[in-house]
Parts: structure tokens; sequence; C-alpha cells
């Protein structure tokens, strides 16, 4: 059953693509509605690079962080407006719902919720957030909670950006004591925005996806060259999407997977990359 195609839906494919209006409501009307199966058409045909799901506007909100020397906690906390999130009232309890986390070690936002507040044992932090949204007289709700294990050989770097608007964190295994190493590599990815830690990552889906995407646009090539221009094209995908394959932002010589080698040859260890989380409000 096709979708009705509004202005609104044609304006949310606009600013996911950065296409004219007239292209995207073509696009529309041939994908029956379906926004993702439009972008992918929009692709096709070369109109549209390799889109990101994070363009749709949301809550305003902070991203804040905690951690001690075995664990650190992401915690996201929303609210309706910048206003709200600006006030002191907010950022005192987005740092107490920080370091409540750091210290129980909730494993997902509805256990958190129903834990008891140790500040307060009478209330449940859901019942200290419905407390802090009284105060505020607006919506407040605590979205998401991650953690990140530091024990055994592992460096955990933490990377606010935009007054926490952009939170990114990357763990190293096999290297304890290289926080700032990891937290560069946390800038490299709040700047670059990449999908995938490696190519082996990638699910097939998305990849059967690219590669389809590749051969539409090289049917007018011989037939013997179009593998080699496929896997030219795919290179491209990684170099865009994968973090180890991306040009390192602050030195775009080497990939990031060589400024680790680098820098673990210089530290006479061996180490990598094993994880990145990239966090956005709103996203």
């Amino acid at each position: 059953m096709s979708k009705e195609i509004t202005a609104t839906l044609v304006m949310d494919l606009r600013k996911r693509t950065g296409v004219g209006m007239s292209k995207c409501k073509e696009a529309l009307v041939e994908a029956e509605g379906d926004i993702e199966e439009a972008i992918h058409i929009l692709r096709k045909k070369g109109m549209a690079s390799a889109v990101k799901k994070g363009a749709r506007e949301t809550n305003e909100g902070v991203i804040g962080f905690a951690e001690n020397d075995t664990v650190a906690y992401l915690v996201e906390v929303n609210a309706e407006t910048d206003f709200v999130v600006q006030n002191d009232r907010f950022k005192e309890f987005l740092q107490n719902i920080c370091d409540e986390a750091l210290a129980t070690k909730p494993k997902s936002v509805e256990d958190f919720l129903q834990q008891k507040y140790s500040k307060h044992a009478s209330l449940t932090v859901d019942e200290y957030r419905a407390e802090t949204v009284h105060s505020l007289g607006e919506n407040i709700q605590i979205k998401r909670v991650l953690d990140f294990d530091k024990s055994g050989e592992r460096t955990v770097g933490i990377y606010s950006h935009m007054g926490g608007k952009i939170v990114t964190v990357v763990v190293l295994q096999g290297a304890s004591g290289q926080e700032a190493l990891a937290r560069e590599i946390a800038m490299h990815v709040a700047a670059e925005s990449p999908d995938f830690l490696k190519p082996d990552e990638i699910p097939a889906d998305v990849l059967k996806k690219e590669e389809e995407i590749a051969r539409s646009q090289i049917q007018n090539k011989p037939p013997e060259i179009q593998d080699k221009i496929v896997q030219g094209k795919l290179k491209a995908y990684y170099e865009q999407s994968c973090l180890l394959n991306q040009k390192y932002v602050k030195d775009s010589s080497m990939t990031v997977q060589e400024f680790v080698e680098k820098a673990a040859k210089d530290a006479g260890k061996s180490f990598e990359v094993v994880e990145f989380v990239r966090w956005q409000i709103g996203v």
C-alpha cells in the first residue's frame, strides 16, 4: 500500500539527501512513499551520496558521561527545548544521572529507571526524573545508557563536542594508559562519522545494496572492466564508511589504521581499535 506523498515527506527527503524538491517528489512517487527506497532510487541515479539516517530532527538534549578506573558510562537525556537544556537544574540532573549510572551499573534504561535513586532512597530514578520535570515545567527523558569496560588491557577515550550534542567513544584493546590516543581517534569519529569499524563488519545486505548501486551507475561501461570499476567503488565506500579505512582527519597521508599502527610501534606495543560509538542528539 503506497503512502501519501506529503510536502513534509518531500522536505524530509530533501534534508536527508540535498536533492532538489521536484526530484525528491519523483523518487517518492516511484517508491510509493517509502523514504528509504526513495533514497535508494536517488543514489542509483547518482543524485545522492551515502545518506545517514541522522538528519531527522528530534528533541533537544545533552549526552553526559562519567568514568572511573574500571568502567565508563554514557547517558543521553532529552528535553523539549535548548532553553531548558542550558538550565543549571537540568545540568545538575544530567550529572547526577551519570554519576548514578557509574555507581550502580545499569544494563538498560528500563532497569535504570526502576532502581532506587541512591541520593534519595524514597525515590526511584524515574521518580527523580519526574520531580525534575515538575521543577522545570518541561518533559525530560533518559533516552539511553551505555557502559564501556576498562578491565584488562583496555583503554577508553571519550570526546565531547558542541557541549555534549555529540559524544564519541573509542576503545583500544591491548593498551592500558593510552587515553590520549583513544581520545584523538574519538575526535576523528566525531568529525568523520564512520558507520562501521572495518569492511568485514558491514552487514551483507548493506554491502549487496552498495554493489547494486555501483553496477547501476556503470552499465554503459565495457563488461570486461565493470567488475574492476565496482571494486574501486566499493573501496571508496569503505574509505567513507569504515573507521579504520578512513583518512585520518589530522593527517590525510595515512588512514586511521595506519595512524594506530604507527602509535603502537612508537609505544613499543601492539594494540588495536576494537570498538567505537558516536552518539548525537536526535540520531
